[in-house]
C-alpha cells in the first residue's frame, strides 16, 4: 500500500489514478470533519466538496516535514467550513458574554455509550458559534487564541462559547438518555 506521500507525489506529477486511491484513503474522515460543521447533511456535503477542492488544489502546499498529511487536510478542511460558514453571515453568532466558572466536564462514560452518528446529530443541534468552537478546540485542537485569530473574536468570547457549549451539549445529552429510557 502507498504511503500518503507516495500519493501526493505522483498526483503532483498528474497521475490521475493516486488522486482517487487517496480520496478513498480519507473521504470518510473527511466527511464525518464536515458534518460536525454543517447543521445537515447537505450542508455537510457542500462544506465537503469546498474541502476537497482546497485540498486538491493546495496540494501542492503540503510539506511533510512540518507534519502529517492527516493533520494538513483536516486544517484545510476545517478551514473551508469557516470559509462556508461565514459566507452564510453566522458572524452574529458570536458575542462576548462572562466565562461561566465551574462547569462540569461532560463524563467521557456517557460519550461511550452513544454511537458516533448520534454524538454528531447532537452536535449539529447546538447554536453555530457553540458547534464552531466546540469542534474547533475539543475535537481539532485549536488553542482558545488560534480560534479567536480564525474567527476574528476575543479570547474571551471562545472561552465562553466553549463553556456554553458544553453546557448545552451536556444538557441535549441529559435529554437524549432521558428519551432512551422511555
Amino acid at each position: 500500500m502507498q504511503s500518503d506521500i507516495d500519493l501526493i507525489k505522483s498526483i503532483l506529477k498528474g497521475k490521475k489514478p493516486a488522486e482517487r486511491i487517496l480520496y478513498e484513503r480519507h473521504r470518510q474522515r473527511w466527511f464525518r470533519l464536515a458534518l460536525r460543521y454543517g447543521t445537515s447533511k447537505l450542508e455537510a456535503q457542500d462544506i465537503f466538496q469546498e474541502g476537497l477542492v482546497s485540498i486538491f488544489k493546495d496540494l501542492h502546499q503540503f510539506d511533510s516535514k512540518r507534519g502529517e498529511f492527516v493533520h494538513w487536510s483536516n486544517r484545510v478542511l476545517v478551514n473551508a467550513a469557516l470559509r462556508f460558514l461565514k459566507s452564510n453571515q453566522w458572524q452574529n453568532t458570536f458575542t462576548d458574554l462572562k466565562v461561566a466558572g465551574n462547569e462540569q466536564e461532560v463524563s467521557e462514560n456517557v460519550l461511550d455509550k452513544m454511537a458516533a452518528k448520534e454524538l454528531v446529530q447532537i452536535i449539529q443541534q447546538m447554536p453555530l458559534g457553540y458547534r464552531v468552537v466546540f469542534n474547533m478546540h475539543v475535537v481539532e485542537g485549536f488553542s482558545h487564541k488560534e480560534i479567536a485569530k480564525e474567527l476574528e473574536i476575543s479570547i474571551g468570547t471562545s472561552k465562553s462559547q466553549l463553556s456554553k457549549a458544553k453546557k448545552a451539549l451536556r444538557n441535549m445529552l441529559e435529554e437524549f438518555f432521558l428519551n432512551e429510557k422511555d
